[in-house]
């Protein structure tokens, strides 16, 4: 479809001022560099298993004590509150407050070595979206925010090497942008790809789970015929537009999106039988994982679900009530709701989904200040991530901790590992070249693939 063509289709153009805020556009990438990376990869004939990826983030992190690594025999300073249950794999054991997980263990493959050595939050969180270090400016935390020197994330990518889909876009991330006061998380949008390449950002109110993004409703009185024909008169009347104008590239793609209705109807959750909405939770966490499934069946690649907000798992105070009263039983329904959900669909096969935290928590229990409910601090050194679907041989716990939880015992995997399976699932090579905004080629990915998820091997 050539540029009048798309004008004239239905539901597109409104005015070239309304989309104003929609971004820039590429940053520093040169269409030669944009050709030569898709050449490089179709070339590669990389073709994985995955229709598409869910990442869980649980943005803060998540104790490997407390959930998929526990130690029953450490000293009481070390050990969980909460007591382990047998899953339904012999010898692997999950938290009490993960029974629906446990039961579903045959389906799971738990990477329990996962490492790497960011403390820090936000350079943690792009580490791990992104499967690249971050290079932080200064050792304050404002100046590790992110800046569009950022390596994208795995959405960018994708819909940097692929193009665009008309109105079904490559990535989303949901529920809503890790910001907290005057930090915004790097490693959640496309970094020195520029704002074209950002993923949709799906707001879902986390003090109103009831509440429906309109972003992409049509306004009061403007129906899908007024607006086709707004379209073939700006066509008509606006001077042609310059050949690979990305301005109009991304107005197009943001009406093709508004009118077609497949991602209108996929955030609306509301079409669904109100039983199936029961068993994902009528919460943050359930809607955001329905609402996750949704856009996959759709076809979206990539969907960043975070399971709350920027440091929603970050329990210094009061680790162990909040684990229990408010975070895991509504992951754990939630979770287990999205697997069954893939599986009676087809879909798991399909699918790859991964849920990690940017870290663990530490081994010993501790006071933030004195008097404070007690909790656990960062520990990058070893935490766990779950994987599920898309070939992944479920009913397996890959890796080894010390008996304190506190370093691996035998093979760790890092971001880039992380990222290496996540690219090679969805048919990336992991040796495809990018340019940066000075034209410097990076390499995509500097890990491995995850061999014994597929493999069932010992580590």
């Amino acid at each position: 479809m050539n540029r009048r063509e798309a004008r004239e289709a239905p539901g597109l153009s409104l005015t070239r001022r309304g989309f104003v805020q929609a971004g820039s556009g590429l940053l520093g990438i040169s269409l030669p560099g944009l050709l030569a990376a898709r050449k490089a990869q179709a070339a590669a004939g990389a073709n994985g298993r995955a229709r598409s990826v869910i990442v869980i983030l649980l943005s803060g992190g998540l104790g490997q004590h407390d959930s998929f690594d526990m130690k029953p025999e450490a000293p009481d300073a070390i050990r969980s509150e909460f007591a382990p249950i047998p899953t339904t794999v012999p010898g692997v054991f999950f938290c009490e407050h993960l029974p629906r997980l446990a039961a579903r263990a045959r389906d799971l493959a738990v990477v329990r070595t996962m490492s790497h050595g960011e403390g820090n939050h936000l350079v943690a969180v792009h580490h791990v979206l992104t499967g690249k270090p971050s290079f932080p400016r200064g050792a304050s935390d404002l100046d590790r925010v992110a800046n569009r020197d950022d390596f994208p994330c795995y959405a960018s990518v994708v819909d940097f090497l692929r193009g665009k889909n008309p109105g079904v876009p490559n990535g989303v991330a949901l529920p809503l942008k890790l910001i907290e006061g005057p930090l915004t998380w790097p490693g959640q949008d496309a970094g020195f790809l520029g704002p074209r390449f950002d993923p949709w950002q799906l707001r879902i109110d986390p003090n109103n789970p009831d509440a429906r993004d309109d972003s992409l409703s049509l306004p009061t009185g403007l129906d899908v015929e007024r607006l086709r024909e707004r379209s073939r008169l700006l066509s008509r009347s606006a001077p042609a537009p310059a050949a690979g104008d990305p301005f109009l590239d991304q107005q197009d793609e943001a009406l093709a999106m508004l009118c077609d209705g497949k991602v209108a109807a996929a955030i609306d959750v509301d079409r669904e039988d109100p039983r199936l909405i029961a068993r994902y939770g009528r919460h943050i966490f359930g809607r955001s994982l329905l609402t996750a499934r949704r856009l996959v069946e759709i076809g979206v690649p990539v969907v960043q679900a975070s399971m709350g907000i920027v440091q929603t798992w970050d329990t210094h105070v009061a680790n162990f009530p909040r684990l229990k009263d408010q975070l895991l039983p509504a992951l754990d329904r939630a979770v287990s709701a999205l697997l069954d959900d893939l599986k009676a669909r087809g879909l798991l096969d399909e699918t790859l989904v991964v849920m990690l935290g940017e870290f663990g928590r530490t081994p010993r229990i501790t006071q933030l200040t004195p008097g404070a409910v007690p909790g656990r601090d960062h520990w990058p050194a070893v935490f766990p991530a779950v994987f599920a679907g898309a070939g992944v041989v479920g009913g397996q716990a890959i890796g080894k901790s010390d008996k304190l939880g506190a370093y691996a015992v035998t093979k760790t995997f890092g971001p880039p590992d992380l990222a290496a399976t996540v690219y090679k699932a969805l048919g990336v090579d992991p040796d495809t070249e990018l340019f940066d905004r000075l034209g410097r080629p990076l390499r995509l990915c500097d890990g491995e693939v995850i061999d014994p998820l597929y493999s069932a091997m010992e580590v």
